[in-house]
Order: C-alpha cells, then sequence, then structure tokens
C-alpha cells in the first residue's frame, strides 16, 4: 500500500491537514494513485482521519449550514430503460404526471417550510413539454425566493437554452460512472441517439447553469480504478454540485435480478454500503472543497438508522427533502424502501430540524449557490 503512504503523508505533512498544523483554506490536490488508495482503505484509524479532515475542510469551505433543496418529482413516466431503474420505460406499471396546480402548491410549502431551493425532477418524459417547464420557472422565480434546479434527464440544447433563459439556475444531470463501457451497458441508448453526458454538463456550464452531476457507489462491474477516475472527473468539470449515493437497483429490472452476471471479482468490485460512499463523499470534499454535496436519500436508505448524518459528518452539505405528494411517492419507485416515503413534507421538517442540530449544524438561509474559495 505504497499510495496509502503517500496519501498519509499528503494529509499529515506539507498541506497542513493535521489536526495541529491545520490551516484556513488547506486541501490536498490529490493524485489518482493518492485517491485510489483512500477508496481501498480499511483501517478505521486512517478513515476517522479522513472523515475528520473531510469535516474540517468542509467547514471552511462552506460552513455549518445545511442547505434545504425540496424535490418535487413531477412524473413517473420516462423513456430510457436503464437496466437497474424502476421507473424504465418498459416496465408496467401504474405511473404518474402530476397537474401544475400541484406543483405550484408544492412549491408554496417549500416557501412555507424555509428552503432555499426547489428541485423539479422526473423521468425523461416527453409528455412534460418545454412550454409547461418553461412556465413552472418563471411561476417561481416570479413569485418565490426560491432557487429552481432542474434534474430532467438528457434534453434538447433549445430546452436547455430556453429553461435558462426563463431563470432556472442549476441543472442535476448524474453522469453515473465515466466508464463509457459500464455506462453503455446499464444504460441502453435510445433508438440512433447515443448518450453523452459529460458533454452535455460542459454545455450546461456553458449556457450558465450551476452543474450538479455525481455517481453511483457499487454499480456491478465499477471497479476502485473507474471510481478513482469519477472523483478526478468531478474536479476536472468543475462541478457546482456532486451527489454521490450507493447503487441501488429496483429488484424488477434486469441489474436486480441477475447483478452477479456484471460483478467484478471479490476485491476488484466496488462494494454499494454506506463506508464506500462516504468514503467517496470526503474524497469529494477534499478534491472539491467549494461544492455542495448532498447526504443523499440512497445513502439513508442503506442506512436507516443514520445514514444521512454519517454524510453530513464526512463533508456533506446538503439535504433534499422530498415535496411531493405522499400519493405520488410509492409510484416514482426507483429502488424500493425508499427512505422516508410514507412521511409528508410537513411531517418531516421537524424531524430533519432536530437531526442538524444534533450534529451542531444549523439550517442554510437562501438560495445556497456555491461560493468559491477566495470570493466573498
Amino acid at each position: 500500500m505504497q499510495a496509502a503512504g503517500a496519501a498519509m503523508k499528503l494529509l499529515q505533512g506539507k498541506r497542513g491537514l493535521s489536526r495541529a498544523q491545520s490551516a484556513p483554506g488547506d486541501c490536498p490536490q490529490f493524485s489518482r494513485d493518492e485517491v485510489l488508495a483512500w477508496l481501498k482503505e480499511e483501517e478505521a484509524w486512517k478513515l476517522d482521519f479522513l472523515w475528520e479532515n473531510a469535516d474540517r475542510v468542509r467547514r471552511e469551505h462552506v460552513g455549518d449550514q445545511i442547505h434545504l433543496r425540496g424535490l418535487i418529482e413531477l412524473s413517473s413516466y420516462c423513456r430510457r430503460d436503464c437496466h437497474y431503474c424502476g421507473i424504465r420505460g418498459s416496465r408496467k406499471i401504474e405511473r404518474y404526471r402530476m397537474t401544475e396546480e400541484e406543483v405550484t402548491d408544492c412549491v408554496r410549502l417549500g416557501v412555507q417550510l424555509g428552503y432555499g431551493t426547489v428541485v423539479l425532477q422526473a423521468g425523461e418524459d416527453s409528455g412534460l413539454p418545454r412550454e409547461r417547464i418553461t412556465r413552472h420557472v418563471h411561476f417561481i422565480k416570479a413569485e418565490t425566493p426560491l432557487a429552481v434546479t432542474l434534474s430532467l434527464g438528457e434534453r434538447s440544447g433549445e430546452e436547455l437554452t430556453e429553461w435558462r433563459e426563463a431563470g432556472a439556475d442549476r441543472y442535476l444531470l448524474r453522469h453515473e460512472t465515466s466508464d463509457s463501457a459500464l455506462f453503455h451497458r446499464i444504460h441502453p441508448d435510445c433508438g440512433s441517439e447515443r448518450s453523452d453526458r459529460i458533454e452535455l454538463l460542459r454545455r450546461l456550464k456553458r449556457l450558465g447553469y450551476e452543474v450538479g452531476s455525481g455517481v453511483m457507489v457499487g454499480i456491478p462491474g465499477q471497479s476502485y480504478e473507474s471510481l478513482a477516475n469519477d472523483i478526478m472527473l468531478f474536479r476536472e468539470l468543475d462541478l457546482d454540485m456532486v451527489g454521490v449515493g450507493p447503487y441501488l437497483a429496483h429488484p424488477d429490472t434486469p441489474l436486480g435480478r441477475d447483478a452477479a452476471a456484471l460483478a467484478l471479482p471479490a476485491g476488484e468490485q466496488v462494494p454499494a454500503t454506506d463506508v464506500m460512499t462516504t468514503k467517496v463523499i470526503a474524497l469529494t470534499r477534499l478534491t472539491c472543497p467549494d461544492a455542495n454535496i448532498p447526504a443523499t436519500t440512497a445513502l439513508a436508505t442503506v442506512n436507516n438508522e443514520n445514514g444521512r448524518e454519517l454524510g453530513l459528518e464526512r463533508g456533506a452539505n446538503v439535504w433534499m427533502p422530498n415535496l411531493t405528494p405522499v400519493k405520488y411517492r410509492k409510484l416514482y419507485e426507483i429502488y424500493p424502501d425508499k427512505a422516508c416515503v410514507g412521511d409528508t413534507a410537513a411531517a418531516c421538517q421537524a424531524c430533519l430540524l432536530q437531526r442538524i442540530e444534533s450534529i451542531g449544524r444549523v439550517p442554510g438561509k437562501g438560495p445556497g449557490s456555491r461560493k468559491r474559495s477566495g470570493t466573498s
């Protein structure tokens, strides 16, 4: 583990990441080999050191506020047929599409609960035309103080341009893995279209969006080397938000039924655990110190006792409570047993505020945009 030794020297040496030596603003510029070594690290005392320093860099670069982004799942229709997703287009399931009035009610509830952002999310649904999303964005920006994040999949340049001009602040599109071969094994193309999400992320940057992306941890066939490449790509793309969650497949999907066919041999396959996920969160914080990083619902699902808290204590600074009406949430079943699926947003509010306070943090104020290091 020569690279692990080098990484420890980096944490303890000139860059001042030990408790005694740390200075505000210090954070490591990891090499890929050092990231890889940390992903493979299993010694508890070394991981405690990693968690501690990720939390320190989080505190120094983005502060103690936990920004609340209210999630509205507009529609469970999707034209894609991803091999792990419960709302894949070929599944024969009950689907829904929220009315515009229902979306407006959810937005107003987000304002009442003090959230700084709403996230309009859906499958790739052609029944949500460009004009309708534009109306939602216009309403939110004209009538509320909220920032608008869109998470609507791979959409055309015309749509993305119009929504940005209407006032949308951010776009979230997870690339899931930077390993192109693995991506295309689990994400079939739509007809003659071939996905290039990394290029689409660059286009979103050029349009002026704050851009969020991220990966699943533990995809069958995902190697440690591939995951290290993902973390380096976060830095290369200069992402404003990075979402990292454990891989969870719906059992009624090709990968849910036969993940073993794609998995790598023991010792080479990345596990989809809370520990591995929070390693990636911590390394992402150390590599991208001023990015916004959520403690995801998927992390809370694999560890329903304190998964979110672990994420928040190991580098994360965003919580995404669900504003979607309860009657629709079970129909947006990307994976089963999702955390908090049966609780209304109002019922969740007291719980999440108590949990935020329990770890010595405070709810965020305002939209919570990325503040780059060195800017006021």
